[in-house]
């Protein structure tokens, strides 16, 4: 296996060709978001990058997440962009990239991050290293184990399906009076996951998106029908159009029993929840076409409209280095994107709680049943188009304002739109 070089002799070399940089340091930014310590960790492992590459100047710029969604292809279409910035539109985004390939040593990228640089890439020629996850990421449920005990109801099994969730929940719900049972992400893409578990395909035999079939249909109907139940209440008829809303704060406060998100969500509930109630990740629920879990991540990317290429490119491949990485993977309790640290093995140190261990081994078998349409979907470069159609229209089906089947419509002709077909 090709590895980098180990952080000494990062710092060796830096020093040693920092002349180039010597008339003057380099500043470059790195726009940034967190689910929990992910800028954090970054700034504190940039900061040793710094005292070995005095010439080279890294600000974080620390954001919410909406801002990066909503804002960062404005500012790079005017070219007011950051050096660097933490995404998850990773297609999206692809034509703004800088390629790192003659820059870095690609025989360790190709080798490590093999599968997930295509979901950065466009097209079957394009070989373009442009960054690397820092979070590999797994859709999937969190519960609130505590209130199934003290409603007396059992959790269901590894192979329950949503509809078995649905019920326990329920009826969770009705003997604690708990606001909501189950809340889930804003997202398509949190969507995404259970419709293909009903069989949902995403796309036709051309390749083309075609996204409103009996699966999809299928979830659809079953979102629209626990919200007017009242099983799910707050977060997507929370706001307008495609804007994406998180559900974390109802479920760390008890206000619902289920929470639809991912892995990403471990450090902040490990942090957050303590010993306040057990909270569990679970299998993924079941549809009759499957278990199925989106795959996907946000990944440190390099724009090509920088002014220093190969400044930018020192700070990748010091980022992406196996020791840093792996330091940096551990910090933030992150599932690894990277072949070689995934085959060793990370240690997440023995003041990880057990609950987050665990939370991480579920995740990480739910990876297994991510199906072939999820990957094939996370790498589609115009995925956000299919996400934002589906939040914006099914929305609408949920708060009376459009029946489902002219939500199916308006989200076939927002996406043909969208996508030129």
């Amino acid at each position: 296996m090709n590895r980098p070089l180990g952080f000494a002799a990062l710092a060796a070399f830096a020093l040693g060709a920092g002349s180039a940089f010597a008339q003057g340091a380099v500043e470059l930014r790195y726009m940034c978001y967190a689910d929990a310590n992910e800028c954090t960790v970054a700034r504190e492992l940039l900061d040793r990058f710094e005292r070995a590459n005095p010439g080279i100047r890294v600000i974080v710029d620390t954001v919410g997440f909406n801002v990066v969604r909503e804002q960062l292809e404005t500012r790079l279409q005017a070219g007011t962009g950051p050096d660097m910035a933490r995404v998850t539109n990773l297609g999206g985004l692809n034509r703004y990239y800088l390629d790192l390939r003659p820059h870095v040593n690609a025989a360790y990228w190709d080798e490590n991050f093999g599968q997930t640089l295509n979901w950065m890439r466009v097209g079957p020629n394009d070989r373009g290293i442009y960054g690397f996850l820092t979070q590999l990421t797994v859709t999937g449920p969190f519960v609130n184990k505590t209130l199934f005990a003290e409603a007396g109801v059992a959790v269901p099994g590894a192979n329950a399906t949503w509809d078995d969730w649905a019920a326990a929940i329920k009826q969770v719900q009705q003997k604690l009076n708990v606001y909501s049972g189950i809340e889930m992400d804003r997202s398509g893409h949190r969507f995404a996951g259970p419709a293909m578990s009903y069989g949902a395909r995403y796309f036709d035999a051309n390749g083309r998106p075609a996204v409103v079939d009996d699966g999809f249909k299928a979830f659809a109907e079953r979102m629209v029908r626990w919200h007017r139940e009242g099983l799910m209440k707050e977060i997507w008829p929370g706001a307008s159009g495609a804007r994406w809303r998180n559900a974390a704060d109802q479920f760390i406060n008890r206000d619902t029993i289920m929470h639809v998100a991912g892995s990403w969500m471990i450090q902040r509930y490990s942090e957050t929840i303590g010993d306040r109630f057990e909270w569990v990740a679970i299998p993924q629920p079941c549809g009759p076409a499957g278990c199925a879990a989106m795959p996907g991540g946000a990944a440190m990317v390099a724009f090509k409209h920088t002014r220093n290429p190969q400044a930018v490119a020192r700070v990748m491949e010091f980022m992406a280095s196996e020791p840093i990485l792996k330091e940096y993977y551990e910090r933030t309790l992150q599932i690894p994107a990277h072949k070689g640290l995934a085959a060793r093995g990370l240690d997440y140190g023995p003041n990880v709680a057990p609950q987050a261990i665990a939370a991480l081994k579920a995740f990480t078998a739910n990876y297994a049943k991510v199906p072939d349409v999820a990957h094939r979907l996370q790498g589609y470069e115009r995925n956000v188009a299919v996400f934002n159609a589906t939040v914006n229209h099914l929305s609408q089906a949920i708060t009376g304002g459009l029946t489902l089947n002219e939500a199916y419509e308006k989200i076939d002709q927002e996406i043909r739109q969208a996508v030129g077909n």
